[in-house]
């Protein structure tokens, strides 16, 4: 499974307290090895102690080590404590600070300006980072305002967001507090590029990772610190893989087109049919167990079974 040529991708996560983002990340690992993509950076959109130590050490364990990443540290207003952080920061890694790491706007700046061809960006966590990128302004990396400098370098922006099986659905990246919802709303409204979204409905039946076995796999033992050992709701990792594929349709998805809305006060979502419109949520094209068995066979083939 390769593309024509690699897709250059910086990724978004929350790396928080929910573990969907780490098997994203072997996900990923795994289409970066394929050729699928080429991982130009990985953004932390929720900062809590541990946070880039810990996804340093995580990345060098899968076989990427010393990728840039870049960490939003005004994201410190999330409830919620440290899972599987602490644990991971224990295997080498580079820096031990999250300060030590590259500021998110200051890298997405710098590898979108830097690259001489689009740039996808995938989404699995909050989207404040993205909306402080968009009222960025020039600076030593670009003469170009934010949401210019997306118009130019960016693909498209794969998330994982929202609840569209109904009217109006809720779902917690756009509503975990009040800055989660504002960077819905302006993302919604202001982002320049075509936008998939995978939404809520999508990975809550379709539970990945619970096939490991490999008592040495960093990624069971991951999964068992976050009290999820028999695995996890697979949100992130379709998202992953659907943006990894580069098509909704060959990924196993159909695609409903039109203009989503977030509303900044309450972060409900809402979606308007236009086969014309920039937007786009996904509706599952195929049985749960084809999702479930084509991610659950990506994370065996890097499994550590010693």
């Amino acid at each position: 499974m390769t593309n024509s040529k690699k897709i250059p991708i910086i990724l978004g996560t929350d790396w928080w307290t929910d573990c969907d983002d780490i098997v994203a990340m072997r996900v990923l690992a795994w289409a970066n090895d394929q050729g699928l993509i080429e991982i130009k950076g990985i953004n932390i959109d929720a900062c809590m102690p541990f946070s880039a130590p810990s996804l340093d050490a995580y990345l060098t364990a899968e076989g990427l080590p010393n990728l840039d990443i870049g960490i939003d540290l005004t994201a410190t207003d999330y409830e919620g404590e440290t899972v599987y952080q602490e644990w991971l920061a224990q295997k080498p890694h580079r820096y031990d600070r999250n300060e030590d790491y590259e500021e998110s706007v200051h890298m997405y700046r710098r590898i979108l300006s830097e690259s001489h061809e689009k740039v996808d960006i995938m989404e699995i966590g909050f989207s404040s980072a993205l909306a402080r990128l968009l009222e960025s302004k020039a600076d030593e990396f670009s003469p170009l305002s934010g949401k210019e400098l997306v118009k130019e370098k960016v693909g498209k922006l794969w998330m994982m967001a929202g609840k569209w099986d109904k009217p109006c659905g809720k779902e917690y990246n756009f509503s975990a507090n009040e800055k989660a919802m504002r960077a819905g709303e302006k993302i919604c409204s202001e982002w320049p590029t075509p936008i998939t979204f995978l939404g809520f409905e999508i990975g809550f039946t379709v539970v990945t990772g619970d096939t490991l076995t490999g008592k040495n796999d960093i990624l069971k033992n991951a999964l068992c610190a976050a009290r999820s050992p028999f695995g996890r709701f697979s949100w992130d990792p379709m998202l992953v893989l659907m943006a990894s594929i580069h098509d909704e349709e060959k990924a196993g998805y159909k695609l409903v087109k039109g203009t989503a809305f977030v509303n900044g006060k309450t972060g409900e979502n809402r979606f308007i049919e236009d086969s014309g419109g920039r937007h786009g949520y996904v509706i599952k094209a195929k049985e749960d167990d084809f999702y479930k068995n084509t991610i659950n066979k990506i994370l065996e083939l890097r499994e550590n079974k010693e």
